[in-house]
């Protein structure tokens, strides 16, 4: 399936009915009065956030959402129905934004949550309620109001417990795929991972969501590379994950790299807690690992935990201290 994240969209509510002209006509009753019901009220448009989505291709081909008009109103004082509200599916974290995709207009997180975004028009009146003492056959009537209509930009932000940076090729699904059952396209090449995957990992009896983005380059949060668009969809995470690729030349430089992206992009994904990993360890000698592990200590203060995605080594450890973070951020919430 194809993943968009983005799209625009056009909503209108439904026009009102019309409130009804009518006087009652009934066999020995020579001046019925007037018996004009009101018109039913227009359909509005509601967002609800639902399970089981995960991108907005659907709205790629149906961009046009109109609720239905409200029923005129009928004699003998029937009302007009009111028209069925128009319910938009979205998936958990899609933000609603104005067409100019600045101003926020809601931000759906749970499922469940709905959001009336525009309400129907009401209907208009008959003429029954326009009788009087001084007007016992009143022949006014009110049309029904007019439903709104504007243009929305959806923005999604997949919701996930830890959200995997590192460099192209760091090996993140790789990991995602050893500790998940999720199966993202692997290679020994930059930019395998096109879209973002999520995955579900289990670790002491409890079950949490990673979410691995493409690879950030130097210059990401200016539009560089892939990574950039997905960036937003760590934004919501608990915990960074952060891979580094052990046989690199530089693994501090590396990092700071990333690190210098993820704060330029936002000051939020710089404060989150973070766990490192040196990744592909399999593919160095032990004491080439322990080298690694001194050198990166002494220039940054804290010593990365030394696994192998694909042999499962010290995943287990890994997990666990995502747990740790994720439930500790959980109780800060």
């Amino acid at each position: 399936m194809q993943f968009i994240d983005e799209v625009k969209i056009f909503i209108k509510s439904g026009d009102g009915g019309a409130g009804c002209l009518s006087f009652r006509r009934e066999a020995n009753v020579a001046k019925g009065g007037p018996d004009g019901g009101n018109g039913g009220k227009g359909g509005s448009i509601i967002f609800e956030c639902v399970g089981g989505l995960n991108t907005l291709i659907d709205f790629r081909y149906t961009q046009h959402f109109k609720a239905n008009k409200g029923t005129h109103g009928k004699g003998q004082n029937r009302g007009g129905p009111s028209a069925e509200d128009m319910i938009i599916h979205v998936p958990v974290g899609t933000q609603i934004f104005m067409d100019n995709g600045v101003d926020l207009l809601a931000d759906l997180t749970e499922v469940g949550q709905k959001i009336e975004m525009l309400e129907g028009g009401k209907g208009g009146l008959g003429n029954a309620n326009f009788k009087s003492s001084t007007n016992q056959a009143p022949r006014k009537t009110t049309p029904g109001f007019q439903g709104k209509e504007m243009w929305v930009r959806l923005k999604l932000k997949l919701l996930s417990d830890v959200g995997i940076a590192g460099l192209p090729n760091a090996g993140k699904s790789t990991f995602v795929s050893s500790v998940t059952r999720a199966k993202p396209k692997i290679a020994d090449y930059p930019f395998t991972t096109l879209k973002p995957q999520l995955g579900v990992f289990y670790v002491d009896d409890k079950e949490f969501v990673i979410a691995d983005i493409p690879g950030l380059i130097e210059g990401a949060h200016e539009g560089h590379g892939l990574g950039h668009r997905f960036l937003k969809h760590i934004e919501r995470c608990a915990v960074i994950l952060h891979l580094i690729d052990a046989t690199e030349g530089d693994i501090v430089d590396k990092y700071k790299l990333i690190r210098k992206e993820l704060e330029k992009y936002s000051g939020l994904l710089a404060e989150k807690k973070e766990v490192i990993v040196l990744n592909k360890c399999d593919a160095l000698q032990e004491e080439d690992i322990i080298e690694k592990l001194d050198i990166f200590e002494d220039a940054i203060g804290i010593r990365p935990l030394a696994i192998s995605a694909v042999t499962g080594k010290n995943t287990e450890n890994v997990l666990r201290l995502l747990k740790d973070d994720i439930l500790d951020s959980r109780e800060k919430d």
